[in-house]
């Protein structure tokens, strides 16, 4: 029985990474195709609880797929639930620019996909390439046919020993520039990538508004943003979403805490 593939990602159903990730993997089971219908970078594992979803079904590459209104993790739950059924691997990306550091991971919506998918049992691998923009990745042929190559290896690895003991989402990132010189290095994520900054300007009414955006840290050696950013190496990061310390009552200072809050209610009572 061919394995049961479910491909999506957080750039849009018309993003060439999609299209990108699909090729890599077509032929290696039952593939489907579902991803937002605009971008939704940065949507982490954010749900779309206020308002309903739609689902849209569309002609591309010579086949049907599906665009829905919502974020990457709600793909997850309608694919599931109304589209493909359970899958055996989920495959998020090729996301247009890197996914690097703890900082950038949370946010990320491609991550969130393939994390969305981990919580409920379903192995997940997350793709993600340091280009700047979508055209430059269909430009160099040299880069896509090098993804395309290892997310193929990477992913029937994963179909068919299954994913590391201990690990929920392979984390993926792609340099932008490969070369015959370019090695895979098993890397940590580092913590910050990015050195948040906040510009305020005045509209034309005369009221303030703001960006939010990052200026590039100094990257550690050893981690995924030097890996990416620096030696122009593929980094696989394995992530674990286990957030709680063993055993949690005897993290040192809990203990004190408890008894304060205990003391509180009583005299309080």
């Amino acid at each position: 029985m061919k394995p049961r593939i479910l491909v999506t990602n957080d750039d849009g159903i018309y993003s060439p990474g999609l299209r990108l990730l699909y090729e890599a993997l077509r032929g290696l089971g039952e593939i489907h195709v579902v991803a937002p219908e605009t971008p939704k970078s940065s949507s982490g594992l954010g749900l779309t609880l206020h308002k309903p979803l739609r689902i849209s079904r569309l002609t591309m590459w010579g086949r049907s797929v599906y665009a829905i209104s919502g974020t990457p993790s709600d793909i997850i739950h309608i694919a599931v639930n109304e589209i493909t059924g359970r899958p055996s691997l989920v495959a998020a990306g090729v996301n247009i620019g890197d996914n690097t550091s703890v900082q950038v991971i949370l946010s990320s919506g491609t991550v969130g996909a393939a994390a969305q998918a981990s919580l409920i049992g379903i192995p997940a691998v997350a793709f993600s390439t340091a280009v700047r923009s979508a055209e430059s990745l269909e430009r160099d042929k040299v880069l896509w046919s090098s993804i395309r190559l290892a997310a193929r290896e990477i992913t029937e690895y994963v179909l068919e020993k299954g994913m590391p003991r201990g690990v929920d989402v392979l984390n993926v990132n792609f340099p932008g520039k490969i070369t015959s010189r370019t090695e895979v290095r098993i890397v940590e994520a580092a913590r910050l990538r990015y050195r948040e900054q906040i510009v305020r300007r005045i509209d034309p009414r005369g009221q303030p508004y703001y960006w939010v955006y990052g200026e590039p840290m100094t990257p550690e050696p050893g981690t995924d943003v030097y890996a990416v950013m620096v030696e122009g190496n593929i980094a696989i990061t394995p992530l674990a979403f286990n957030l709680n310390p063993t055993p949690p009552r005897h993290v040192e200072g809990l203990e004190s805490l408890v008894e304060r809050v205990e003391k509180a209610l009583r005299e309080a009572g």
